[in-house]
């Protein structure tokens, strides 16, 4: 199971992910970020999970077939 936590582990798994969610995390971590908003804050955890949750989705199914 994947389990991103931290930028740097977001910053290992981002070439798994499809061009499209790379571009929306990376706009939705940038835009909090310069609101004056940190790395550590809850809503940039939330881009840490929905990451994890492709991945791990993406992995189940592909093990499947």
């Amino acid at each position: 199971m994947i389990e991103i936590n931290t930028f740097d582990d977001l910053q290992k798994y981002l070439c798994y992910l499809p061009l499209v969610i790379t571009q929306d995390i990376d706009k939705r971590i940038t835009d909090w970020l310069a609101t004056g908003g940190t790395l550590e804050d809850s809503y940039i955890k939330q881009q840490y999970r929905y990451a994890s949750n492709y991945l791990n989705r993406t992995f189940e199914r592909s093990d499947l077939n």
